[in-house]
Formats: structure tokens, C-alpha cells, sequence
């Protein structure tokens, strides 16, 4: 659990197990303080032989004062570090002073360690389990060699038996939440997709059929006055900028139909530099191409990988607007493909890369952030995986890999 997590319902969970953890705490604090009282009392017959332990840690109600203003004040992660420190703070100081220079035999501990040792689990916090461990330990370690006593080695060992304990539970509690989180992020991710389709669905055919008939009026005017009009060009790529948005709403939109044929890398490549080698001219942008061949047939649907490579080549030149050089690297091993598109444009910073394919999320002016969606939509149903890594100034690196050999459906 992340301190500080401004997840309002994170935070209720927080606070209502803060107020729990206080209720149990003192009511098992001072529960075990009296019971212990009157039982050393009975064994003793005299009441300055017995641990002043009720005077010393009594100051715990003062602690408790400090809980509640946190908690009204809207901060109740903090709370548990308090009373932790405060109790092994103040237990320390009360047994030195109950047992240095005495007689007395030594009895330390409370059963509101055990409490400690319960909660550390269920506010699912690493760092706090460590000084609840290490703080109850280090405390019987300490006062052992202090007073010079050998019944600290039981507490200790006790402890120890706790904190495995203890840590085992938090680790199921981590992996449990981890599971529920990547379950969220997933419904989430598709709920978007939904979204996605139904608009694509409801209006694509719709803003198809009068692009077409805008393009081909524009064409037409263009080539009845070549010379007259410099807007016609612009209007024609504009009108293609918007059936590319509306063809990737469509592929998102549809159901996937992949003809997985055996097909060359190299002329998928190929093809693909062909279509965007007049963008890179026009922007200075060099491509060099390294295959370490002979490279294997791939079976993948073709015309998908085409508009995979070529989504990310464009954002590759798109990135270098003074030009640069793009490396693409081609290889096979352990039945895989890899391709690698490394470029020298403005690289993205790391806050961004987490949501690169998120949907209309995008580091572009004009950009829509489905195109590298629809890229990493038909990389996963290649079964294939998309990784981009990426330097502020220096560049960025995006690393695919497909299965040579797709596997077929019992």
C-alpha cells in the first residue's frame, strides 16, 4: 500500500483499519496491564517490587491524542508509525527503569506486540512491517545487553517465529492486491475499447461516405487548376489525416479477423519504407535498415504488420522535426522475430510512457493516441509484445517481438 495515496477509497480503508488498530489497542493494552498488575501483586504481597510499567506507558494516552488530530486531519497513514515509535520509545525507558540496578527478575513485553504483529499484514506495508520487526527485536536486543540478561533470548525468539509469520501473510496480501489492480486496469482498458468501438461502429460508415466524396471533389479541382490553387494539396492531405483516424477507430471498432499467412519480413519492411520515404526526404530523416539473415518466413496477417511498421516509422520521423537517422534491426532467435525502430528525436519522458496506448492519449500536437493503440492491439493478437524505452534528448527505442511459428487452437 502506497503512503499517501490520494485514493479516496484507499483512504476510508486506511482510516477505518487506523481506528480499529486504536480500539484494539488500548483495549488489549490496558486489559493485559491490569491483569498483570494484580497478578504480580498476588505473587509479591508488595506493590514497589512489581513493574511500574502502568505509570511509564500511561503516557500512551497522550500518544493517542496525536492519532485522533491526524485522523481528523485527513492523514491517517501516519498514525501507525506514531504509535510504534512511541511505544518502543516509551516500553524502553519504563523497563530501564524498572529493572536497572534490581534484583527484580526480568519480564518485558506486552501483548500488544502481538498486536502489532497482526497489523503489520493488514495495512499492507512493507516499510512499516521492517520496524514493527526489527523494532520489537532490536528493542529485547538491546536491553539484554544492557541489563545483562539472557531472558531476552526467548521474547526474540518469539518474535522472530512472528515476523516470519507476519511477512508470509503480507506477501499474500501484496499479490492478492496486485492481482485485483491488474484485473481493474484491465476491465478499465477494455471499457475504453467498448467506448471506442461503439463510436466507430455508429458514425465510421457515416463519416466515410462524405470524406470520399470531399476528396474526389478536391482532386478534381486540382487537376482543372493545377497552378490556380496551392489550398487543394492541403485539403486532400487533410481529408486522408481524417480517414486514417476513422480507419483505426474502424479496426478497433470491428471484430479481429486475422488470416495468418506465411510471410517475408524483409518485404513488409520493405513496403512499409517505400510509403514513408518521401515524409523522411521531406523532414531530412536517414533510415537504414540492418537484417542478419537469412531470415525465416513469419506467419502474421501482412497488411496488420504493414500498419504496424508503418504507425511506428511515421512517429519515429514525426519525432525528429531538424532530421536525424532511424535504425531498424531485424532478427531471429528462439522461434521470434525482433524488430527493432530506434530513432534520434526528442524522446518521451518517463511519466508519459506508461500511458503510451492509452486511448486519445498522445505526446503530439494534432494526434489522436490510436494509432499506437491499434499498433499494440494487433501485436497482441500476433501473441506478440511491444516495449518502448526511451531518453529525454537523446532518443527513442521501440522494440518489437512476434512468434515465428503462430500456435494453433486445439
Amino acid at each position: 500500500m502506497k503512503e499517501g495515496n490520494k485514493n479516496p477509497k484507499l483512504f476510508l480503508e486506511e482510516r477505518k483499519a487506523i481506528i480499529l488498530f486504536l480500539w484494539l489497542f488500548y483495549i488489549v493494552y490496558y486489559s493485559f496491564e491490569i491483569f498483570y498488575y494484580l497478578s504480580k501483586s498476588t505473587i509479591y504481597k508488595e506493590k514497589d517490587q512489581i513493574s511500574t510499567s502502568m505509570g511509564g506507558l500511561g503516557l500512551l494516552l497522550v500518544v493517542l491524542i496525536f492519532g485522533v488530530y491526524f485522523i481528523k486531519k485527513g492523514n491517517p497513514f501516519i498514525v501507525k508509525y506514531i504509535y510504534i515509535y512511541s511505544y518502543l520509545g516509551i516500553d524502553f525507558v519504563d523497563t530501564l527503569l524498572t529493572y536497572w540496578g534490581k534484583i527484580i527478575p526480568y519480564t518485558s513485553g506486552n501483548i500488544v506486540e502481538v498486536l502489532f504483529y497482526l497489523y503489520s499484514p493488514i495495512f499492507v506495508n512493507k516499510r512499516y512491517f521492517w520496524i514493527v520487526s526489527l523494532g520489537l527485536i532490536g528493542k529485547e536486543v538491546i536491553l539484554g545487553l544492557i541489563l545483562q540478561s539472557m531472558h531476552v533470548l526467548m521474547p526474540i525468539v518469539i518474535y522472530i517465529i512472528f515476523s516470519l509469520i507476519a511477512y508470509t501473510v503480507l506477501i499474500r496480501f501484496n499479490s492478492y492486491i496486485k492481482s485485483l489492480t491488474a484485473v481493474y486496469e484491465e476491465l478499465r482498458h477494455k471499457e475504453k475499447l467498448a467506448v471506442i468501438g461503439q463510436m466507430a461502429a455508429g458514425i465510421g460508415h457515416e463519416i466515410r461516405n462524405p470524406l470520399s466524396s470531399l476528396k474526389g471533389f478536391a482532386q478534381l479541382q486540382n487537376e482543372r487548376n493545377p497552378d490556380s490553387n496551392e489550398f487543394y494539396p492541403i485539403m486532400i492531405q487533410e481529408i486522408d489525416r481524417i480517414n486514417s483516424i476513422v480507419n483505426d477507430l474502424m479496426y478497433l471498432g470491428k471484430p479481429k479477423e486475422i488470416n495468418f499467412e506465411k510471410a517475408r519480413i524483409e518485404e513488409i519492411i520493405a513496403y512499409t519504407l517505400s510509403i514513408t520515404q518521401q515524409q523522411a526526404e521531406m523532414q531530412g530523416v536517414k533510415i537504414e535498415t540492418f537484417m542478419e539473415g537469412p531470415l525465416p518466413p513469419i506467419e502474421c496477417d501482412g497488411k496488420q504488420l504493414k500498419q504496424v511498421f508503418l504507425n511506428l516509422i511515421k512517429n519515429a520521423i514525426e519525432s525528429m522535426v531538424e532530421g536525424g537517422k532511424i535504425k531498424i534491426n531485424v532478427t531471429a532467435a528462439s522461434k521470434k522475430m525482433y524488430i527493432s525502430i530506434q530513432d534520434e528525436g526528442c524522446g518521451i519522458e518517463d511519466s508519459n510512457l506508461l500511458n503510451l496506448g492509452e486511448p486519445f492519449f498522445t505526446t503530439k500536437i494534432d494526434g489522436t493516441g490510436l494509432g499506437l493503440m491499434v499498433t499494440n492491439q494487433i501485436i497482441k493478437d500476433h501473441n506478440g509484445e511491444l516495449k518502448i524505452v526511451s531518453v529525454i534528448g537523446e532518443g527513442t527505442e521501440v522494440k518489437v517481438s512476434l512468434p515465428i511459428m503462430q500456435k494453433k487452437i486445439q
